[in-house]
Formats: structure tokens, sequence, C-alpha cells
């Protein structure tokens, strides 16, 4: 196996690649992804999953942070922090029913540690090495701008406790989506002040919301859960799938900003793991097509594969994938039912 080819399959940024390099040279590297608690899990969250078993299979140390007073301060679920602690034991669920063997990652709330001094002292020393208008440039990580940061004051404390819980964990390597990069450039910024080993960031893409439109502000435009009729939960029927994917925004031809083909290169194809993307059709519509590679199923839509075609085969994989993961809650279901008796998921 090739170990950095693996780490840095399917991602869009490593910074750096020669620091990974060195970090893979230890025996047992630290890596870490954080969530804040909050709500139902969409399909975006396979390429995560996908990521920590490779993580996992090079050999890390990795934690996933389920971070509940971060979600707190981000006024998630009405900052009912027994809620929020409920959906982190959901979300553990979630992780488990797409394939991450829950025995081979720690699970740690942010409450586990926010009673220890030196966390603390780490968030001053933070706050002391960075500036406020740097830390209201992170705060996309919260999927906020920089205006909303005056508030109330949490909400400038955020950047500054992600930071803080990099190098609480002693982490090798953060891991996120796009939307972490300017929490984790931070971390690397502090780090040369605060005598700390700068962790490698590694960042994989957000998925398109099925309804952008093309729009090109990655962030702005991820598949959310507070956008349903543009995303996939992971918990949709087959004819909730099918009903979405048809209504994606598809236009003929086009690539950039397409969230059909993103489904198709960051989260089906990774699961065939060498096998052929099918496309079922009638013999008068041209019959079956085979598909080795994504970049064979992209170029034959840019020079002329119908859409609703794209979409046929999309939704049948996507439902594939689902499959497994709504077995694991038919025989997991207690967290899931509670999350739904509260309202949290509909």
């Amino acid at each position: 196996m090739n170990v950095l080819k693996t780490l840095t399959n399917n991602t869009v940024e490593v910074v750096t690649r020669e620091e990974l390099t060195k970090v893979l040279e230890k025996p047992k590297p630290k890596a870490y992804i954080g969530f804040e608690p909050s709500g139902s899990v969409h399909l975006g969250w396979k390429i995560c999953t996908n990521k920590i078993k490779d993580f996992l299979e090079c050999g890390f140390d990795f934690t996933v942070l389920l971070a509940d007073w971060h979600a707190y301060i981000n006024d998630k679920l009405g900052g009912d922090i027994e809620k929020i602690k409920l959906c982190g034991k959901y979300m553990q669920d979630c992780f488990a029913a797409m394939g991450v063997d829950k025995n081979q990652v720690k699970f740690v709330y942010a409450s586990d540690y926010v009673g220890d001094p030196k966390y603390w002292e780490l968030v001053l020393r933070t706050s002391k090495a960075t500036s406020v208008a740097r830390v209201k440039r992170a705060m996309d990580i919260m999927g906020r701008d920089a205006e909303e940061g005056g508030k109330d004051l949490s909400k400038l404390f955020y950047p500054a406790m992600q930071v803080a819980d990099i190098f609480y964990l002693d982490l090798d390597v953060a891991y996120g989506g796009t939307d972490q990069r300017h929490a984790h450039m931070l971390a690397r910024d502090v780090s040369k002040k605060l005598g700390r080993k700068p962790p490698v960031a590694i960042h994989t893409p957000l998925l398109t919301g099925l309804q952008a439109g093309g729009r090109m502000n990655a962030i702005e435009n991820k598949m959310s859960k507070s956008k349903p009729d543009s995303m996939i939960s992971i918990h949709d029927n087959a004819d909730s799938v099918n009903k979405k994917i048809k209504k994606a925004y598809c236009p003929e031809k086009q690539i950039e900003g397409n969230p059909v083909l993103e489904m198709c290169k960051y989260v089906i194809f990774p699961e065939l793991k060498g096998e052929a993307f099918l496309i079922e059709r009638p013999e008068k519509f041209g019959g079956n097509l085979k598909f080795v590679t994504y970049e064979e199923l992209e170029k034959a839509f840019a020079d002329g594969l119908h859409p609703l075609d794209l979409k046929n085969g999309t939704a049948n994989y996507i439902n594939k994938i689902l499959a497994p993961i709504h077995e694991y809650f038919e025989k997991h279901p207690e967290n899931y039912n509670k999350m739904k008796e509260l309202g949290i998921i509909q």
C-alpha cells in the first residue's frame, strides 16, 4: 500500500505534503476531525468517513471530536447542551453505520476536557497570539461571517477553542472539509508563536447542494441539513433519493458546479473499488453504458450523455450506498428514535 497516495486520494489540499511525509515516519501519528453535533447527517459525510477509514488503514491514532460546547456557542439545537450530547451519540451511530469501526476510533466530547485548566491556558495563549480580525476571518468554520462575531462574546472564542483542541489533543494532522481551512491555517500560524508543532492540514471537498445552481462559493453552497430539499439525508428512502436527484441542478454538458457529477466523483466511484459504473437504459435509447473511471463518465457527459441518464445511474448507486446504513439503524434505532421524538430529525 502506498500510504501517501491513500491519504491524499480524493483530497483538494494537503498543507504540506513534505510535512505529511515526515509525519508518516512516526510509529503511530495522531489525526482528528471535529464535528458539531447539530442534527441529521447527509451524504457528504461519506467523503469524511471514507477518509477516516484511510487514516485507520494507514496506522493513525484517530480521534473524532464531537464538539458539543462548540455547538452550544454556535447556537445549535437551541443551545440545549443535553440535546447536543444526544446528537453526539446519534452521530457515533452514523459513523458506525457508514463503516467506521468504533473500536478503532476515539470519540471525544469537548465536555470531556473543558474542565481542564491546561485547555483554557491554550485557549488564552492562542487568543494572545492572534488578532480579533484574524479570528473573525476564521469564523466560516461556524457557518457564519465575520460580522456575526459581535453578536455575543462566545462567538469570538470559537476559533481559538478549535486551535486549542488541536494542541490539547497533540495532533500531527488536522483533517476536515474545505470549510475548516481557515481554522487549520490559524493553528499553523499560532503554532510558531507558541512553540507547538504545526498540524499538517488535509482537506476534502464539500458536496454541493442539489439545488445550488452552479454557484461557485463551495462553503455557501455546500450540502446542508438546513436545506432539506437540496441535500440527501442518510435516512432518505429510495423514492425520496430518486425524486431529489431527478430535480437536481444538472445542465447538459456542464461539468463545473454540477452536484450530480460531484456525487459520482467523490461518493460513488470510491465505493466501486474498480468495478464499472453502470447506467441501465432500454435498447431503444442506446442500451446500457459502463464507465470504469470517473474521468470516462465525465467525458461522456461533456460529449452529450443525457442528464437524465446520469441522474438515473447516480440515484441507483446512492440507494445502494444507503441500504446498509438503513439496515444499521433498523438494528440500532435507540438514539435515532430519540432524535425524532425530540423533533431534532424530521
